[in-house]
C-alpha cells in the first residue's frame, strides 16, 4: 500500500474539517441550545440513520445516556435505529419505509428532537421520520453532506441543518462524529458549566 494513499485520506479529512469549521460552527450552536432547551424542558432526543449514519445515532444516544467527557447524571435519548427486533417487524409488517416514523408515531410528543443522520439526503426513511416529527411538533436537526438531498427541501424554518460541505461519504462520516461530540460537549458546559 503505497503511503500516499494514506496520506491522502488524512488530507482530505483536514481539508474539509477546516471548510466545516467556517460553515457549521453557528448551526452547530444553534442545535445545542436547541437539544438543551428540550433537556431542560423534560422532552426527549430521538435519532436515527442508516448504515454508519445509524452507528452516528447510536453514539449520540450513548453518549446522551452514558456520559460524554464529565460526570452527570444521564440525559433522556434513544437510537431508534438500535432495536433489530423493532427494525426487521417494521420492515416485515409494513415497509421499510416506516421503520423509524412508525416508532416517532409511536414515541415522539411534542418539544422531543428528532436527529436525523444521511450522508446523502436522500433516504426514504428519514423523510417520513421527518414528516412525521413535523405532525408530531417536534424539533429537526439534520446533519447530512452531499448539498443536503431531498432533506433539505422538506425542513421546516424552524429546523435545523447541518450539512458538510463535502461529497464523500467517509468525510461526511467523520464531521458527523466531531459534530457529535460538539452537540455532546456543548449541552455538558450548559449542565455542569466551562471546564
Amino acid at each position: 500500500m503505497p503511503v500516499e494513499r494514506i496520506q491522502n485520506h488524512f488530507r482530505e479529512n483536514a481539508a474539509v474539517h477546516r471548510e466545516a469549521l467556517d460553515t457549521l460552527a453557528i448551526p452547530i450552536a444553534t442545535a445545542i441550545d436547541v437539544l438543551f432547551g428540550a433537556l431542560e424542558n423534560g422532552s426527549r432526543i430521538l435519532a436515527c440513520g442508516n448504515g454508519g449514519s445509524a452507528a452516528n445515532a447510536q453514539r449520540l444516544a450513548t453518549t446522551l445516556v452514558g456520559g460524554f467527557e464529565r460526570e452527570r447524571p444521564g440525559l433522556p435519548a434513544i437510537a431508534l435505529d438500535a432495536n433489530a427486533s423493532m427494525l426487521t417487524a417494521i420492515s416485515n409488517e409494513s415497509a421499510f419505509e416506516a421503520v423509524y416514523s412508525k416508532q416517532i408515531r409511536a414515541l415522539g410528543q411534542a418539544g422531543d428532537v428528532l436527529v436525523v443522520i444521511s450522508t446523502s439526503g436522500n433516504s426514504v426513511n428519514l423523510l417520513a421520520a421527518i414528516q412525521e416529527a413535523h405532525e408530531r411538533e417536534m424539533f429537526v436537526i439534520a446533519l447530512t453532506g452531499n448539498g443536503g438531498g431531498v432533506i433539505s427541501e422538506v425542513l421546516a424554518d424552524t429546523d435545523i441543518h447541518i450539512c458538510v460541505p463535502s461529497e464523500r461519504a467517509p468525510r461526511i462520516q467523520e464531521v458527523h462524529l466531531l459534530t457529535i461530540h460538539c452537540l455532546c460537549d456543548g449541552i455538558d458546559a450548559m449542565l455542569l458549566g466551562d471546564e
